[in-house]
């Protein structure tokens, strides 16, 4: 690494927490932009799972008895 790449260690080394998460952020956005279209898509999607499970239109089932149907699916 060049001695500026290791300056700039150095330098967020010494930030405060509240600085280096704001920085965090801002370079996960620039390799992983929002895509904001996407998470409106999920949230509807989120939404509407959960008013299914009030008005009770959906049956619940434990993560074990999920586990359960797959393997006795797939066992061979």
């Amino acid at each position: 690494m060049s001695s500026k790449t290791n300056d700039l260690f150095t330098i967020i080394e010494n930030m405060p927490i509240d600085v280096k998460t704001a920085l965090i952020e801002k370079m996960l956005a620039s390799i992983h932009p929002l895509q904001k279209d996407v998470d409106e898509e999920w949230k509807v999607e989120a939404e509407e799972r959960i008013s299914e499970i009030k008005t009770g239109n959906v049956q619940l089932k434990s993560g074990d008895e999920v586990f359960k149907e797959i393997e006795d699916r797939y066992k061979r």
